[in-house]
This record gives C-alpha cells, structure tokens and sequence, in this order.
C-alpha cells in the first residue's frame, strides 16, 4: 500500500510551515519538520492501514513537501520540482488569503491538541458541490457542521428564541416553515454558526454564536467557492441584495 496523497488540511499546515519561512523550504533536520509530521500522522483524515505505513507522512515526505511548495510559488527563481494539482491550488490560496489561511492552520492545530477535532465523526457535506474542500479546511468544516447538527444545541436556541418572542424564522430570507407548511413546518428551523472556527476558535458555543437559517439559506452560507469559504448571514442577505439589483439592470 502506497501512502495517500496529501489532503487539503495537510497541504494547509505544511503550507503555514512554509510560509512561516518565508516560502522557503525546510530540510529534514528542522525541528519544525519532525513536529509537523507528528502531527500530520495524528490526524483523523486516513485509515490506521496508512498510518502504519513508515512512509507514511515521515520527515522526509514532509520535507520534501515543503520543497514541492516553496519551488512551486509563483516568481520562485528555480525550477519547480513536480507535485501534484492540489499543492499548487493551495498554494494559490495561501497567497491570496495569506490572514486566514494561517488562521485556519492555528485552529487545526489547536483542534487536534486538545482532542476536539479527533472525536468528531465524519459529516455529510464535508465538501463543497465540486468536491473542492473549504478555504478553512476539511476537518474545521466537520467540526462545524457537528455542531450545527447537535439536537442540544439546536433546541437550546429555540427555547431561547421562544422566550423572548423571537419569531422562527430564516434570518436572511425571512422563509418560516410554519406559515408554508402549516403543523407540519411548526418549530422547524435550521442553525448555523455566524463565524468560522478558524475566527471563532474551537471553543464552546454560546446561543448568540448561531443564527436561524433556512435550509437553502444554510446550504448557500457553507456553499464553498474559490477565495470564499464561509459566509455570514448578513454577508449572504448582501449577495442575494446584489443579484437582486443585476437582474433588475438587465
């Protein structure tokens, strides 16, 4: 068995690492190198099989990694060694989200040493509608979407809604199932966490960390595209405000 390719979240913290360096690479005998791929073979991303692999995210895999990303940075004087399609899309990104990516990286790690994101399951929709994974990362976005699913959680917001006389309803689009969809839709709403984790860091959630969406409107604030990955809901009510004015000026 070969060891398998590197993930999103692997490239993202190898990527940081570079980064870090000022886009140069690092050799085998850093420190930072053995730390990380300690880390990358910690990860719940791949099956025991491949974490017993002694290739299996080694130093040296690591090391080379971080040559394959540093050569292959747009303006790098050399020649680039060959690496895959995903090692040069991250490190696109990286240069052009260069805050929050490192951010996210933070929040992996952090993630991963305290445990949090080791014990939650894999989640449905961990991946956008192209298969590409979010800007934050796979293993934020299954920790995210965890706890939007939490039935706790969730009922926690709407006791709390219903004391104060909040109305169950979509905070963007203003959609209430009860009014379309009569006792069938009554009490029904989605939630779904106004900041990401890599803004939020893994921590618990507080009732005002969530908002009530639709489930359209909830699929659209995770929607994943190239340069966004998240989505608040004020930030989605101004795209949809933004559509609305294009259709009108055709």
């Amino acid at each position: 068995m070969r060891s398998p390719a590197w993930t999103w979240d692997e490239l993202l913290l190898a990527c940081s690492l570079v980064a870090n360096n000022q886009w140069r690479e690092l050799r085998e005998t850093d420190a930072q190198v053995a730390e990380l791929s300690a880390l990358l073979r910690s990860l719940p991303l791949h099956g025991s099989e491949a974490r017993s692999l002694p290739t299996f995210r080694s130093i040296g895999s690591v090391s080379r990694k971080t040559t394959d990303l540093a050569s292959n940075r747009p303006g790098y004087p050399g020649k680039p060694t060959r690496c895959g399609k995903l090692d040069k899309v991250v490190v696109a990104a990286f240069l052009e989200h260069p805050a929050e990516l490192s951010a996210a990286a933070v929040a992996i790690r952090k993630g991963i040493s305290s445990a949090s994101l080791s014990q939650v399951p894999e989640q449905p929709d961990e991946m956008s509608d192209d298969g590409v994974t979010s800007l934050e990362g796979r293993l934020l976005a299954r920790w995210t979407l965890a706890r939007e699913r939490d039935p706790k959680l969730r009922r926690r917001k709407l006791d709390h809604a219903r004391r104060l006389g909040q109305p169950l309803r979509c905070e963007v689009c203003s959609f209430d199932f009860g009014r379309l969809y009569g006792e069938l839709g009554e009490g029904y709403i989605e939630v779904h966490h106004v900041l990401p984790l890599h803004v939020s860091g893994v921590q618990e959630t507080g009732l005002d960390d969530l908002a009530f969406l639709c489930a359209n409107c909830h699929r659209m604030c995770h929607r994943s595209r190239l340069g966004e990955s998240w989505r608040t809901p004020a930030a989605l009510r101004a795209e949809i405000e933004e559509a609305s004015k294009r259709r009108l000026t055709r």
